[in-house]
């Protein structure tokens, strides 16, 4: 693994929400703690209703994670753009995360544990 980042399994029962909508929970949530960042967690996918995610065009690289590819939250009440980012085939040293969503915390995104 990259000296820098650890993945772990998250303690607990985790749950995202956004626009009044519970996006998901789950009990096997990771986390990642890269130095200098704040603790990120991570979704399983079978655990988040996707059909809340629309898929964006929105793309970024991490030179020790990978590319990461983005999905817009679309809810009854509000659309949050590019909210959510995956790593769909992550650096081996931190394959742990592939597939997993992770969520941009803000007024509309919550991600809390139970």
């Amino acid at each position: 693994m990259a000296d820098h980042i650890t993945i772990e399994k998250a303690p607990g029962k985790w749950s995202v929400r956004s626009g009044g909508a519970v996006l998901g929970e789950s009990v096997n949530a990771l986390r990642l703690i890269e130095n200098g960042y704040d603790p990120v967690i991570y979704f399983p996918r079978e655990d988040i209703a996707m059909a809340f995610l629309d898929p964006s065009d929105k793309t970024t690289h991490c030179p020790h994670k990978g590319d990461a590819t983005y999905f817009s939250i679309v809810n009854k009440s509000s659309t949050v753009p590019d909210a959510v980012w995956s790593y769909e085939a992550p650096k081996d040293a931190v394959s742990d995360i592939g597939g997993y969503l992770a969520f941009y915390e803000s007024d509309m995104v919550k991600v809390e544990q139970l």
